[in-house]
């Protein structure tokens, strides 16, 4: 039996399987470490404006943080556009291009350039997530392990899915919605064998091992809410139908505002991202929930019980912050975002049911975490991952039917009304940026994104 048909992970090549799987452990291994550090940099620099606020006050202080981000936000646009153009953005686009043999990952010049400039970036108070930083980063050790160990293309392709599943299980503590993610997301460029399946599992489940060593096991989002009765389900069906026209003006909004994005930077070389920055700079001191990546803001709203109006002014100012932020160019991911997002839309929509039906004990918390697989859901076209990676992030299994009735539906409304998944539009760009065609059978969705 040759090589090629045994790197196709056909029966009676234990050794190889083997092999293949230690690679991916050591890919998982790598991410869940370099990913934790990550992690930990931005919450220790993020709490800059304290810092600030020991020695300013009033508008002096607005200005100052006005100027720190958007020297930070200039920064890390200028190591992406100097170093490595790929690294910027979310990164998912790139990986889901080189699974299809249409990119390349240049590990050595995209793991330093996404790290620091993520950090940099992330830290300074844009609304942006870490998850696809750290997606981008696995998918780039696994690529400089692949050429360290001479993998054949059928691994390589699947150890940059391994690695890319190591990196979004360390950005949330989920290896379950890791795999998933693999499975669902990347459908069509992932080599399905046994050997490349059971790769993106064990570096799934060692880079969450590492994570947990090193920042703890439990929840991120701890959220717990009790069941639901099966009467409210209506209710659920309907907020899906919301979010799923929700995600679909999200995902073109961030596409109108990369274009624009590209658009200033031949006229007017960083003024897009120096006005991003400096306006999310003053935001952070003025209105401080309506930036940063927001897991704080996520806890607090939970336990705040804001009223409507405000839920639905933040949910607006976010929705625009979150789309300036990741168009600006620099490196950063829009799944934090967007469940933070989805977290105001989902307590707005609870509360305005509660207003309604004052006496049928409506619980707004239960409709805020559905939301936030809905809308994920919506954007992403891929519902199993929006309802696992829900349940991971809060630990509210007792949501699994509402949850489940809401992605389903933001999935069939935003498919309905022309939404298609959001990385697959940003891979569709890149590629016409650099003059390549992309098969159109690759950029059709199905329907399950």
């Amino acid at each position: 039996m040759d090589e090629d048909l045994l790197a196709q992970g056909l029966p009676g090549d234990s050794h190889g399987e083997a092999r293949h799987v230690a690679i991916a452990v050591l890919a998982g291994v790598l991410a869940g470490l370099v990913g934790s550090l990550f992690h930990l940099l931005i919450n220790v620099l993020i709490a800059w404006p304290r810092w600030l606020e020991r020695v300013l006050d009033g508008w002096l202080l607005v200005a100052a943080a006005a100027m720190v981000t958007l020297a930070c936000t200039i920064l890390a646009v200028f190591m992406v556009r100097r170093f490595a153009p790929e690294a910027g953005g979310s990164g998912v686009q790139e990986i889901e291009g080189a699974m299809e043999g249409l990119r390349v990952v240049r590990w050595r010049r995209v793991l330093p350039v996404k790290f620091f400039a993520g950090v940099t970036a992330i830290s300074s108070g844009l609304v942006l997530g870490r998850e696809g930083p750290t997606i981008h980063i696995g998918a780039s050790i696994a690529a400089a392990l692949s050429e360290r160990f001479r993998v054949s293309e059928l691994e390589r392709r699947g150890l940059l899915a391994a690695g890319a599943a190591a990196g979004l299980a360390s950005a949330f503590n989920a290896p379950v919605a890791a795999v998933l993610f693999i499975v669902e997301e990347t459908h069509r460029e992932f080599p399905y064998t046994f050997r490349t399946y059971l790769g993106v599992a064990a570096a799934a489940i060692a880079s969450t091992v590492m994570t947990q060593a090193i920042l703890g096991d439990g929840p991120d989002l701890p959220l717990l809410a009790t069941s639901t009765p099966l009467a409210w389900l209506p209710a659920f069906l309907l907020l899906g139908a919301v979010l799923g026209v929700v995600g679909m003006v999200f995902n073109a909004a961030i596409l109108r505002a990369v274009a624009f994005s590209a658009h200033s930077q031949q006229r007017v070389p960083y003024l897009y991202p120096a006005a991003v920055g400096l306006v999310t700079g003053a935001l952070l001191i003025l209105l401080p929930d309506t930036v940063t990546g927001g897991e704080d803001v996520i806890l607090s709203l939970a336990t705040a019980n804001p009223g409507l109006g405000v839920l639905l002014l933040l949910a607006l100012i976010r929705f625009v912050t979150t789309v300036a932020c990741y168009s600006s160019g620099v490196p950063g991911g829009i799944f934090a975002p967007m469940l933070t997002l989805a977290i105001c839309i989902g307590l707005a929509f609870g509360e305005a049911l509660r207003s309604l039906l004052p006496d049928a004990g409506i619980a707004p918390l239960a409709f805020a975490i559905a939301a936030m697989g809905g809308l994920f859901t919506a954007s992403v076209r891929a519902p199993i991952v929006g309802v696992a990676l829900t349940l991971e992030l809060t630990g509210s299994y007792a949501l699994v039917l509402p949850l489940m009735v809401t992605c389903v539906a933001a999935d069939l409304v935003a498919q309905w009304v022309g939404g298609r998944p959001i990385y697959s539009q940003l891979l569709d760009r890149t590629l016409a940026q650099a003059g390549i065609k992309r098969p159109a059978e690759a950029s059709e969705p199905t329907g399950l994104g």
